[in-house]
């Protein structure tokens, strides 16, 4: 199965990084930074060296693609036929276990602190959480990027 990842106004360029490192590792197909996610270069084509230090050259063998607007690329991506799956705790998530898909799948993945929008889970076909068990009911965005993944590809 093809994946991809949307990343969404996420702040990190540490947290960019390492979930490029990690789409690498996992054979991701694409990423697609939007909103205020940083791209691993700038609008001068230079590199952004806190991606890149992170990253160690994923950056580079993952293609990848910056759109401002997220609701752009949803579109387009399910128009080609993709599943558009937000990584977000809500009511109508499931676990990320249970999760089938039998199509190319989009992981959206957003804030570290606020999340993904109600307008964007509202965009997507379905949603999957990470089950917490501990006091903290979240994970750093770019571990959970790695948990859902890699289950996705074993």
């Amino acid at each position: 199965m093809e994946i991809s990842v949307l990343l969404h106004n996420i702040r990190s360029a540490h947290n960019v990084g390492s979930i490029f490192r990690t789409c690498d590792a996992a054979g991701v197909s694409r990423v697609y930074l939007t909103g205020y996610t940083p791209a691993p270069t700038d609008r001068f084509g230079r590199a952004q060296k806190d991606i890149a230090k992170t990253a160690l050259g994923a950056e580079r063998s993952v293609p990848w693609e910056y759109r401002k607007n997220p609701f752009t690329v949803i579109s387009k991506l399910r128009d080609e036929g993709r599943h558009i799956v937000a990584v977000e705790q809500t009511p109508r998530s499931i676990d990320y276990r249970k999760f089938k898909s039998g199509k190319p799948t989009v992981f959206v993945l957003g804030n570290e602190v606020r999340g993904i929008s109600k307008s964007i889970l509202n965009a997507c076909d379905s949603v999957v959480e990470i089950p917490m068990h501990g006091k903290k009911e979240s994970l750093n965005v770019s571990v959970a990027a790695g948990i859902i993944l890699f289950a996705v590809v074993r």
